[in-house]
């Protein structure tokens, strides 16, 4: 048992041990809840003090359920810049007449894979090392299978992936190299995680436990600190692209915690997420929730789409986390808004002209989606945007190609 922190059951409240028991449990509670948070045993007044791994993630090791540094499996991730970009405060002050400023979080600079999945996996193989984890595995659409590849490789855990039939041959080809395990499925998104339970199950694999995996999750909620620590508050609206969402439910832990061990005057962003036009069932599910006035029960209210995207990386049909999700970004008086990814390539060579770097698929979802919420009038005077991005170019020659083509 840690005497650093305890996963506490989200939906009865029991205390689940440290990760040892909580693997040893089949990840759940025994109330059969797959999803806990962690408590820290932890000064907060401390949080910004740290000295060692300042480049990194782990420059939070007192705020994070990991117990012996000897364990920590880095690659400098978490160190990524928070920058201000005013030629997007420009733009959204001739178009729309608003005075905003605005920042990205250049997760494309992660030192992992390039992506916002570095954290988590560094966190995961760090956890596995320690806990003595040697497999693992998970279903991905592509950006957590490239970054678990390369960190489980570090931390010696051989590592099965099992993804959709529509994986990006970049994708393949990355995780391939780093002699992992590799599974096609014939079918979907839904058909891999399916697989990847099976093998789970057959093998007696660790598997993750997807958007609401506590590793993920204590990863990502890092974010609220780096918010905090690099422009001295939180923002007040917060952009991403979605296929499940651990993103906002990260950031929804982090603010808690926040509130409650920092500064109580700390308030939740006004949540605003993002999905192309090619699949979108929860921009579909929130318009209908909206339409008929949020009736009783209108969070497990969601459809099933066929993705017809060629974004790899954000192919979920069927939105899972929709009821986790959901109420969040009402609570955060947010929103969901679809965009179109037949216009992605021309923004991205638009912000190219400015950044001079080409941005993957997946973030320019996301930087549509800001240009569409000002087009809606959902971004209010005088407001702190902070636009989550995604991934770089880097597992996307297709769209490079598209981008490089646009006059």
């Amino acid at each position: 048992m840690s005497n650093k922190y305890k996963l506490i059951c989200t939906a009865c409240g029991a205390d689940c041990g440290d990760f040892a028991d909580w693997f040893a449990h089949d990840q759940k509670c025994s109330c059969g809840c797959q999803r806990a948070e962690a408590v820290y045993n932890a000064d907060y007044s401390k949080l910004f003090e740290g000295e060692d791994h300042r480049n990194s993630l782990f420059r939070y090791f007192d705020f994070l359920p990991l117990e012996d540094r000897a364990n920590i499996v880095s690659c400098g991730e978490g160190a990524e810049p928070v920058e201000e970009w005013d030629f997007l405060e420009e733009y959204a002050k001739t178009n729309h007449g608003v005075d905003c400023r605005v920042y990205v979080v250049r997760n494309d600079l992660n030192a992992g894979s390039g992506t916002f999945k570095d954290i988590a996996a560094a966190l995961g193989a760090s956890v596995f090392k320690e806990k003595g984890i040697k497999n693992f595995c998970l279903a991905s659409t592509g950006n957590a299978a490239t970054a678990f590849s390369r960190y489980c490789t570090l931390a010696g855990v051989t590592f099965d992936v099992f993804m959709p039939n529509d994986v990006c041959k970049d994708t393949a080809d990355t995780i391939r190299s780093h002699g992992q395990k590799l599974h096609i499925s014939e079918g979907g998104y839904g058909a891999a995680k399916k697989e990847a339970a099976d093998f789970h199950s057959s093998e007696h694999v660790l598997i993750s436990a997807g958007n609401i995996d506590p590793i993920r999750v204590e990863a990502k909620r890092t974010m609220a600190f780096e918010f905090i620590r690099q422009i001295g508050r939180m923002p007040d609206v917060f952009f991403q692209a979605v296929a499940g969402g651990t993103g906002p439910i990260a950031l929804n832990k982090g603010v808690r915690e926040l509130q409650k061990h920092y500064d109580s005057s700390i308030t939740m962003p006004r949540l605003i997420l993002a999905q192309q036009d090619t699949c979108d069932p929860m921009v579909r599910a929130w318009e209908k929730a909206t339409a008929e006035n949020f009736p009783e029960g209108w969070e497990k209210d969601f459809p099933s789409v066929v993705p017809e995207t060629r974004i790899s990386i954000l192919t979920a049909g069927t939105p899972g986390m929709y009821p986790v999700v959901a109420p969040m970004v009402r609570a955060s008086e947010g929103g969901f808004v679809r965009v179109k990814e037949s216009e992605l390539a021309g923004l991205a060579k638009i912000i190219e002209s400015h950044t001079g770097v080409i941005f993957g698929p997946a973030s320019m979802v996301c930087f549509a989606g800001f240009f569409e919420a000002l087009g809606k009038n959902m971004i209010r005077q005088g407001e702190t945007i902070l636009l989550n991005i995604g991934e770089s170019c880097d597992r996307a020659g297709w769209f490079r190609k598209e981008v490089e083509d646009c006059k």
